[in-house]
């Protein structure tokens, strides 16, 4: 068993709770000045002040010691919404944004989410999987230690199928932790275009079977939206998935004000995400469900939209987390750094409220709040140690990378 004691870090960390942390419970952060930790096969062994933690070894002596020069420590990042599986980006649908055509219509034209759908249909199981793994390890760069990655871009038993085993692989070859969600129900695929009802069938009689059978997903996302899947097939699909065991996301009021969050709370889904559009009878349902909010500001950035009401949401008592959409239309961001600097930038968040929505509130959305998340004893040693002396540091930094080095299970991974 490795023994490492990490010296003078000024760390910063939310602590867990009984819940998300919500309304003023947001913005609270432990700090330590002074700070030192303990690392023993992967996870924290201790943690506190240097003198706390020195005391803690009992004579025992570390294997290896690091000095962190008095630099920033923090948790490293969860990103709890990407579509990081894909084979082709979509560069050509940004020009046609940046000329004003909106993403709906590109969509109903067969391109959006349906010309990535081609993409992976035509791709082998190891392209698809060289392609994605080379996004995750651009994303650990940038301190995203832990990974939400959804299907989507099937549309069919078999591509589904394929792509959730590409994810599992990506959990099982790659440095991060991932968590696989699976997503069929993110466009009506062009077969299906006349008979949406028939491609709910679809999923909910076969696909969402063969997916918990198979044991290859935690959850199950819908994109819930105009033109997309309407409130009361959105409702069929996660109640089905809840009736097999996964747990239960969706894509809720992106575009339009569709009553995506009010599902959300009606169902007490685990998140909800993107929420542009959000009314303030969905936030307060949201609240009342307890169902996180998964922000995504750069999608916001993207598309040239206004960015979701993160402080009308603290302020109704709903949990926010934030991340970063990676995919290869809407929005094309790796860097959960940059998000967190448009949340303190754009939507108003404080430093500390935004580094709890990119960890704790982040790995509560994914239920993983007792692994990941936070630096405590017992959980895994995922850390970042910042270019800075704060979590300030994020948005300060905003053009450049804000951090020196990233640690997953206590090794340094980037």
């Amino acid at each position: 068993m490795t023994l490492k004691l990490f010296r003078r870090a000024r760390l910063y960390t939310p602590t867990l709770g009984a819940a998300p942390a919500a309304g003023a419970e947001q913005g609270r952060i432990r700090s330590v000045e002074d700070g030192a930790f303990l690392v023993e096969d992967g996870r924290f062994a201790a943690v506190g002040s240097a003198s706390e933690v020195e005391g803690s070894l009992a004579g025992r002596t570390p294997d290896q010691e690091f000095d962190l020069g008095g630099a920033a420590v923090v948790p490293g990042l969860v990103d709890p919404h990407t579509h990081a599986c894909f084979a082709a980006r979509r560069e050509a649908e940004f020009s046609m944004r940046l000329a004003g055509r909106p993403y709906l219509d590109i969509l109903k034209a067969g391109g959006g989410i349906l010309s990535s759908v081609r993409a992976v249909r035509g791709a082998s199981e190891e392209e698809l999987f060289s392609f994605s793994r080379d996004l995750l390890q651009r994303t650990l760069q940038y301190g995203t230690t832990t990974i939400e990655i959804k299907s989507g871009y099937g549309l069919d038993l078999d591509s589904e199928l394929r792509m959730l085993r590409v994810i599992g692989r990506l959990g099982r070859e790659t440095v991060q932790t991932v968590v696989p969600t699976f997503m069929g129900a993110h466009a009506v695929p062009e077969p299906f275009k006349l008979d949406p009802d028939g491609y709910v069938r679809l999923l909910t009689e076969e696909m969402l079977p063969a997916v918990a059978e198979q044991g290859i997903a935690r959850f199950c996302d819908v994109f819930c939206e105009e033109g997309v899947f309407s409130i009361e097939q959105s409702r069929r699909i996660l109640l089905r998935a809840r009736e097999l065991g996964l747990g239960l996301k969706i894509h809720a009021d992106e575009v339009n004000d569709l009553g995506g969050a009010s599902l959300a709370g009606e169902l007490r889904t685990a998140s909800a995400e993107h929420l542009l559009a959000a009314s303030d009878e969905g936030i307060r349902a949201m609240a009342r469900g307890g169902v996180v909010a998964d922000l995504l500001p750069a999608t916001a950035y993207s598309l040239r939209k206004p960015f979701a009401r993160a402080r009308k949401m603290i302020e109704e008592g709903v949990p926010v987390a934030l991340a970063t959409d990676l995919n290869p239309g809407s929005c094309y961001c790796e860097s959960m750094a940059f998000v967190i600097s448009l949340a303190v930038m754009e939507m108003g968040l404080t430093p500390e409220e935004a580094l709890t929505g990119a960890t704790l509130n982040a790995a509560w959305s994914l239920g993983m709040q007792r692994e990941v998340g936070c630096i405590e004893r017992g959980r895994m040693a995922d850390f970042l140690v910042l270019d800075g002396e704060t979590p300030a540091t994020f948005a300060y930094l905003s053009g450049a990378r804000p951090i020196r080095s990233v640690w997953k299970l206590g090794e340094r991974a980037a």
